[in-house]
């Protein structure tokens, strides 16, 4: 008799990501006196002069539970859209430009190629790259076609009642929703966007009024970002994107997360 022959398991694979470069813009350098982006800037990106304003908070412990685990629980509202967007988002850290490692350890949390509800993508600024894995759901917001919010309790109960599966018990059960029960707004943060382009690509051009780091005012942070689902892309055009910043004076050569500032200063 042959006997039979069981092969090992297959390991998922691992996700695969599309890439968002990130970089950030000098804003004395592109701002009016005014605090608006120069006509230079929208004439260098074909820009058009429609602003589009996308209003943004997160939720967490005074504690910051969720953000200190990898994690933020997001709600934001644009501007003529009749729904508010609800992201959970864990968020790994890639050493040394090793992406494929990040998407390894995603993979040992679950996060592999055949979870089709979430979407990684690799956020690559200036100087550091993170991968980002999120699950995004809407909830309709009927007649509302401006920026406003819910509050704190509309704010909990929707993230609670949307709250994903490996959001919620991700230390232990129901950690996710139980964060959320005890949590408070961090923001909001009401930004504004202009979309160009970038060869052949959509440029987005963001404005963030953030409250400074002493709270008595406002830091301006101006972010121009693309996307591709090709890493080589993405490598040459964000190459190609730093030395026209540069050759235009505009860039500023650091990087900073936008979640992180709001978590640290609301």
């Amino acid at each position: 008799m042959t006997p039979i022959v069981v092969s090992p398991t297959r390991a998922v694979p691992n996700m695969t990501p599309d890439y968002e470069v990130r970089l950030l813009l000098n804003p004395t350098a592109v701002f009016s006196s005014e605090f608006e982006l120069k006509d230079t800037v929208f004439s260098a990106f074909n820009m058009t002069p429609t602003i589009t304003k996308l209003n943004v908070q997160f939720l967490d412990t005074y504690s910051k539970e969720i953000y200190t685990a990898g994690w933020s629980a997001r709600i934001r509202k644009t501007e003529n859209e009749d729904d508010f967007e609800l992201t959970y988002k864990k968020r790994y850290a890639i050493t040394g430009g090793d992406i494929d490692a990040a998407l390894t350890t995603a993979n040992t949390d679950g996060f592999g190629d055949g979870d089709t509800k979430y979407k990684a993508q690799v956020e690559w600024g200036y100087q550091k790259q993170t991968l980002s894995i999120s699950r995004k759901k809407t909830i309709a917001d009927p007649g509302n076609s401006g920026t406003d919010l819910p509050d704190k309790s509309n704010s909990c109960k929707m993230l609670i009642d949307e709250a994903p599966d490996k959001f919620d018990n991700w230390s232990h059960n129901k950690w996710g929703t139980s964060a959320l029960a005890m949590s408070r707004i961090f923001g909001p943060v009401l930004v504004r966007r202009s979309i160009g382009t970038w060869n052949g690509m959509p440029l987005h051009l963001e404005v963030w009024p953030l409250l400074n780091p002493g709270g008595t005012g406002i830091e301006y942070i101006v972010e121009a970002s693309f996307k591709t689902k090709d890493r080589t892309t993405a490598s040459v055009e964000r190459s190609n994107l730093v030395a026209c910043l540069q050759s235009k004076d505009w860039l500023l050569e650091q990087d900073s997360l936008k979640t992180q500032l709001v978590m640290e200063r609301y």
